[in-house]
């Protein structure tokens, strides 16, 4: 499963790059409004950090206003997936740039119908949103199951399903359990999903026992080795 950051923060984006596990990034207008930047700037920026999808939103209501904008921002890089929401006015502007060879995400998806509109509308990407769905006493992770499940039997579509609205660590799990080709995880998720208190106490153990041996400096132990035989 890929992982990307739902994220319009560059620090975050940095961060978790330089973990190495970082296959794209996800805004939204939300998302870029809380950073207070420069939309478009700040799209180019986060494409110059992540060499994979970046999904930019438009915010026309109207088919021709969405083609407009989308057109827009795929010229912003090549790694622009451009972003509209499941009404028929985004259905009609996936169709468009989508046979203009644009990547298009649809997003706020609550029903596995939804995504198979979508899907034959040409969308790269469908997002579910299991969170906001666990917010009205619904089980979001029913929800990608079936997505996956009628993907599959339809491979020819070639939408990937990426899950969005991630709240912990264990949608993280159970989304990946689900056959989610992408979840998009917040950075506060992301930092859980890295620290666990076992994890944390058992390497506490392995360094308060390694400080015991007489010689603990493995940098010059291996260059003393090295030098030794002749390296």
């Amino acid at each position: 499963m890929k992982i990307f950051i739902d994220t319009a923060n560059l620090d975050e984006i940095r961060k978790v790059h330089a973990w190495g596990i970082l296959d794209g990034v996800t805004t939204n207008p939300s998302l870029i409004a809380r950073e207070g930047g420069d939309f478009i700037e700040t799209i180019h920026e986060i494409c110059g950090l992540v060499k994979g999808p970046v999904s930019a939103e438009t915010v026309s209501q109207d088919p021709e206003g969405m083609i407009k904008e989308g057109r827009l921002l795929a010229k912003i890089s090549e790694h622009v997936v451009v972003k509209v929401p499941l009404t028929a006015a985004g259905l009609t502007a996936t169709r468009a740039l989508s046979d203009d060879g644009i990547d298009v995400n649809v997003t706020l998806i609550f029903q596995s119908s939804q995504a198979l509109m979508a899907a034959k509308a040409g969308a790269a990407y469908v997002s579910p949103f299991l969170g906001r769905l666990d917010d009205i006493a619904t089980d979001g992770v029913q929800l990608i199951e079936e997505i996956v499940q009628i993907f599959g039997n339809y491979p020819e579509l070639g939408t990937e399903v990426l899950a969005a609205s991630i709240r912990t660590p264990l949608h993280v799990s159970q989304v990946a359990c689900a056959g989610s080709d992408v979840a998009t995880i917040p950075y506060g998720v992301l930092s859980k999903l890295v620290n666990h208190p076992l994890t944390a106490s058992g390497n506490a153990q392995f360094l308060a026992d390694w400080d015991t041996v007489p010689d603990n400096d493995i940098v010059g132990q291996m260059n003393r080795w090295l030098e030794k035989r002749g390296s």
